[in-house]
């Protein structure tokens, strides 16, 4: 996944859920005032806030009283006042508020009719957010017409996927195929090739693999070019009943050549947070398999989580290093360091075992021509269809022996 990642969008409302690296973006951001200001530019204003790290975000207009409305998952403002940072009289005030658990708001009053020319967020390298959106003035007519927020399918969370029965073993190991980014998160881009798009070819090749090789059940969790939130990919292979869940990504530098494979499993460190945060956000039933948790107080359910979370993370890196096996094994490229751990948010659902595989560097001419070479990446998906089988195996003999 690329070290820096910008989206920007006009009209009423926009969304941003990218990052980097690879950033989760279920965290708890902090505005920092004394590098934020809210000002009157030449026929219209700018806000311009600086935060601690990106969360997903959106931006709209409402009227009567004409106001903007910038709705964050989730921002800290910490004890400092908002309004400290306004200077002129296009926005006139500045008002935090807590939307529902897990989401904040800023309303900023107008001083007139305006609308959003420009709305953009961007990552530096340490992670730190910088926030802009250009504010141009208008008539009434046309603030009245761009104004409001309709249901937005890149914002909001994913429905609950109900009760689901655990998956009987039945020799068929379900996957559920995660190519990374797409729509309007396209991911790390170089020499004309996006992230989103090679990983969606490579998905589709190796979910080709392991049908034609029997003994797999595979769904992915998108199949063309639409933006699904990272909360979503997993509630997909909750739905599924998936068994594994593999994300697929293209790393990029910014400066210098890199080469090989990765594969991450979650960060033991994560884990307890993890529950912690998907606790707090989630419908409950929609946690654990065959566990209605609705009832349950975030401490009861916390605990559930965790306990699944006792038998799933060692399954995590087991499947880890059965991947980076199998990768070796069908004579694919690998990093120097190809195992390791983070607290991706792909990776946090409790009760599937999950990884993410990071095929290569786009950013290396070289390894851009292997992600477009039918041959290599068909190397790749065999050497990943062997791993998963090689895991299926010994997490089934595990198995026997804790029921034991």
């Amino acid at each position: 996944m690329g070290r820096f990642r910008r989206l920007a969008a006009l009209g009423a409302s926009l969304l941003w859920a990218g990052a980097a690296p690879a950033q989760d973006a279920g965290g708890v951001a902090r505005l920092d005032p004394d590098a934020s200001a809210v000002r009157d530019i030449w026929g219209g204003a700018r806000i311009d806030l600086a935060l601690s790290e990106g969360v997903p975000w959106r931006v709209f207009t409402l009227t009567e009283p004409p106001r903007l409305l910038l709705e964050f998952r989730e921002l800290d403002w910490g004890e400092g006042d908002p309004q400290s940072i306004v200077s002129g009289a296009k926005v006139r005030a500045l008002r935090p508020a807590v939307q529902r658990p897990g989401w904040s708001r800023l309303v900023a009053e107008l001083g007139g009719p305006m609308r959003i020319s420009f709305a953009d967020l961007r990552i530096d390298g340490s992670g730190a957010a910088k926030l802009s959106v250009r504010l141009g003035d208008t008539d009434a007519e046309t603030f009245a017409a761009l104004s409001g927020t309709a249901r937005n399918p890149l914002w909001d969370m994913p429905e609950p996927a109900g009760i689901r029965a655990m998956p009987e073993r039945d020799g068929v190991l379900r996957v559920m195929l995660d190519p990374g980014h797409g729509g309007v998160d396209p991911g790390a881009q170089h020499g004309g090739a996006t992230e989103a798009e090679l990983m969606m070819t490579f998905a589709r090749d190796l979910k080709d693999v392991l049908l034609r090789s029997g003994g797999f059940d595979v769904e992915m969790t998108r199949s063309g070019d639409g933006f699904m939130s990272l909360e979503g990919r997993v509630a997909a292979a909750h739905r599924a009943g998936a068994e594994v869940f593999v994300s697929l990504h293209a790393d990029a530098l910014e400066d210098g050549v890199a080469r090989g494979a990765t594969v991450y499993s979650l960060a033991d460190s994560e884990a307890g947070a993890a529950s912690a945060a998907l606790v707090e956000r989630h419908e409950r039933a929609d946690l654990l398999a065959g566990l209605d948790l609705s009832g349950a107080d975030d401490r009861v359910a916390g605990v559930l989580m965790d306990l699944a979370r006792l038998d799933t993370q060692p399954r995590s890196r087991a499947l880890a290093e059965a991947i980076v096996a199998g990768i070796a094994g069908s004579g694919g490229s690998l990093h120097k360091r190809p195992l390791r751990q983070a607290g991706f948010s792909v990776l946090k659902a409790a009760d599937i075992p999950s990884v993410l595989v990071e095929l290569g560097f786009l950013s290396t001419d070289a390894e851009l021509r292997n992600m477009r070479d039918a041959e290599w990446r068909a190397r790749m998906a065999r050497g990943i269809r062997d791993g998963l089988r090689a895991w299926q195996v010994s997490d089934a003999a595990a198995a026997e022996l804790r029921r034991k």
